[in-house]
C-alpha cells in the first residue's frame, strides 16, 4: 500500500501541472493545488474527487498565497513535495518589442510567484524538518533562444534562486531545480507552433514524471535536475 504524501502544486489546472496533479491523485496522495481559472479549478476538483483541495490563486499575489497557505496547512498539514510549476511565457519576438506590462507579468508570476510561494509555505515545512521543493526550471533556464528572452531570464533566476534557497536548508531538506524537458503543451505550442505536437504529451510525461518527483529526498538538495527521458 501507498504511503500517502502531500502534495501542493502550482499551475495545476493545465499543462504538466494538471497532468502531475491527476496522476499524483490517481497514485494516492493528497493533492492541494491552484490555479487563477476558478473554472478550471472547479473541473480539477471534480476529475480528483474528495480527500483533494484545489484553489483559485494567483501566485504572484503574495497576501492571496498566504491566505491559501495558512488554510491548506491548516487542513493537510505542511508539503512533503512542494512543487512550484506555475509559469507564463512572453509572446515570441525579440526583447525591445515585448512591451514592458508583458514582462512584468511574467516576472511577477515566474520569479516573485516562486518566491511568494516558498516564503508562505517554508516555515511549516521547516517547523517538521523535512520536505523537498521543487522549482520548475527549463531547458531554457540553462541554455537560451531567440524570441525567449524574458522566459530564458525568469528560468536562469529560479536555477540561481534554488541554489541560494539550498544553501539555507537544513540537511534533513532539499531544494531541486527541475527541467521537466521538452513536453507539448499551450506553452510550447506558442512558441513551436504545429511541431509541438511531435513532442510527449503532459500526461505520458507525468508517467515517468511523478515517480521521478516523488523519489527526491535529502541527497538532492541543490541539483539541477532533469526529468529522465525527457
Amino acid at each position: 500500500m501507498v504511503e500517502a504524501r502531500t502534495i501542493f502544486i502550482t499551475g495545476a489546472t493545465r499543462g504538466l501541472g494538471r497532468a502531475m496533479a491527476e496522476k499524483f491523485a490517481v497514485l494516492g496522495h493528497r493533492v492541494i493545488g491552484c490555479g487563477r481559472s476558478a473554472g478550471a479549478i472547479a473541473e480539477l476538483a471534480a476529475a480528483c474527487g474528495s480527500n483533494h483541495r484545489f484553489d483559485t490563486v494567483d501566485v504572484a499575489e503574495d497576501a492571496a498565497v498566504a491566505a491559501w497557505a495558512r488554510a491548506a496547512i491548516a487542513e493537510f498539514g505542511a508539503p512533503d513535495l512542494l512543487l512550484n510549476n506555475a509559469a507564463v511565457i512572453n509572446p515570441v519576438q525579440p526583447l525591445w518589442q515585448i512591451p514592458a506590462a508583458d514582462f512584468d507579468v511574467l516576472v511577477d508570476i515566474n520569479i516573485k510567484g516562486v518566491a511568494n510561494v516558498i516564503r508562505q509555505f517554508l516555515p511549516a515545512m521547516l517547523e517538521r524538518q523535512r520536505g523537498v521543493c521543487v522549482n520548475f526550471s527549463s531547458g531554457w533556464g540553462r541554455s537560451v533562444a531567440a524570441g525567449v528572452a524574458p522566459y530564458c531570464a525568469s528560468k536562469w533566476a529560479i536555477e540561481g534562486l534554488t541554489k541560494a534557497l539550498a544553501a539555507e536548508l537544513p540537511a534533513t531538506m532539499a531544494a531541486v531545480a527541475l527541467n521537466p524537458g521538452i513536453i507539448d503543451t499551450d506553452m510550447l505550442q506558442a512558441c513551436f507552433g504545429a511541431a509541438a505536437a511531435h513532442y510527449p504529451t503532459a500526461e505520458s510525461w507525468a508517467e515517468a514524471a511523478v515517480p521521478f518527483l516523488l523519489k527526491l529526498g535529502a541527497a538532492d538538495n541543490g541539483k539541477s535536475l532533469t526529468v529522465p527521458g525527457h
